[in-house]
Parts: structure tokens; sequence; C-alpha cells
């Protein structure tokens, strides 16, 4: 008898956990829709051609660079600007290039500057999964879309 209530919780416990990825999994693929609507939306209102990447980041390069691409493991120094949807700046470098280490930026950068040259610059429009996802920082609403401008201006 006891193996048998121990085997039933042990399954029912599964199956609860089991329900609830697929509830979370459902939340962030209607997310992921809204998300990409809400870009796309922007772009065709503002007549940008940008290019969607695999993970549902949309991207623009404005300025081909000439220098090498960066890497996962990369120190980047950038001037950039990020801001929502409607406009409202939330960051940006004001008096000079900031330097990052790329493997500890949100997703969205770590893929989107690989995608420039030193030298280049470009805009990148990111799903908010890529970005803040549904946390909530003091200027960023949770799933929140972000825009970010970026001048890649070297790599270290």
């Amino acid at each position: 008898m006891k193996f048998t209530v121990n085997f039933f919780l042990i399954l029912l416990t599964g199956l609860m956990l089991f329900s609830s990825c697929n509830k979370d999994d459902d939340t962030a693929e209607k997310q992921a829709e809204i998300d990409d609507q809400i870009i796309l939306d922007y772009l065709e209102t503002n007549n940008i051609d940008a290019q969607p990447y695999q993970s549902g980041l949309y991207y623009l390069i404005t300025k081909e660079g000439t220098g090498d691409y960066p890497n996962a493991g990369s120190t980047v120094e950038v001037f950039y600007k990020g801001y929502l949807t409607n406009g409202n700046i939330f960051d940006q470098t004001t008096s000079g290039p900031k330097s990052f280490q790329l493997q500890g930026l949100i997703v969205a950068w770590q893929i989107g500057i690989p995608l420039l040259r030193e030298g280049g610059s470009g805009t990148f429009f990111v799903p908010s999964a890529l970005g803040y996802g549904s946390g909530e920082t003091s200027s960023i609403p949770p799933n929140s879309v972000l825009i970010f401008e970026i001048d890649l201006v070297s790599i270290q």
C-alpha cells in the first residue's frame, strides 16, 4: 500500500508540473505572437525594412562596419539608445561609449551585436522575451518590446 500511495503522489506531482509547464509555454508563445505583431506594426507604420532573425529579433544594419564581428566572449564598446515603441527613451549613452562584456548583456544584444562589424551600426527590434521579459524595471513595463540603436565602436 505504501508503494502505491508514494507512486500515486509522484505521478500526481509530475502531472501537475507538466500541466503548469504547458501553461507557461502557452503564455510565452502567446506573448511572442503579441510581440511579433507589435514589431511588425511598428515596422510598417515607420516604413522600416528590418530583417527577421530566427530568435524573433528583427534587425536593420544602418551602417556597414569595416572591422571584425564580435563573438560571445568579446567585450564591446558601444554608443546606444534604448526606447519603447511609443518613443520613450529608457537608457542611452550620453558622454561617451560604454564598454560591456557581451555575454553579460540581455539576450537581444548577445544575438544582435555579433551581426555588426566593428565601426558599424544597427537598430534592433526586440521581443520582450529577449529583453527584460515579464519583469519590470523602473522605466520599462513588463512584456515590453524594446528598440535599440547601437553603434559598435570597438571590440576588445
